[in-house]
């Protein structure tokens, strides 16, 4: 499987307002960005942090929700997918996990692996190479 994932690092939230540390979660992830000029795929990625544990949404649910078109819903649904945030099933769509802390540690674990793989091969490399 393959799975894309940035991580931005970004100062943290001053206060207490749900909405702007969703934005700072998400865009810490990086979730959205400066081409997210609708904030449609914050607004998808909310809907799925709100409804998407309880039962998996469709595209079609989704897009009638927030008066966005199918195509965008899904593009935001398949790079939502890359990151490893959600996953698809039952005929929906869900987050990967219920909370978001235990998606971050899984994110987390993901990441580990990774760099793992990294070590485990830079070391081959190192030792084929004589360096």
């Amino acid at each position: 499987m393959r799975r894309h994932v940035t991580f931005v690092e970004l100062p943290l939230p001053k206060g207490r307002d749900i909405n702007y540390e969703l934005q700072w979660l998400g865009t810490s992830l990086g979730l959205f960005g400066d081409r997210d000029r609708d904030r449609s795929c914050f607004r998808v990625f909310i809907t799925l942090v709100k409804d998407g544990r309880r039962r998996p949404l469709s595209s079609d649910k989704i897009a009638e929700q927030l008066e966005l078109s199918r195509g965008t819903v899904i593009h935001h649904i398949n790079n939502l997918m890359e990151a490893g945030i959600v996953t698809h099933e039952r005929g929906g769509y869900a987050l990967r996990v219920e909370r978001l802390q235990t998606l971050v540690d899984e994110l987390q674990r993901d990441v580990d692996k990774v760099f793992d793989n990294l070590k485990k091969i830079s070391k081959d490399i190192d030792e084929c190479m004589g360096l």
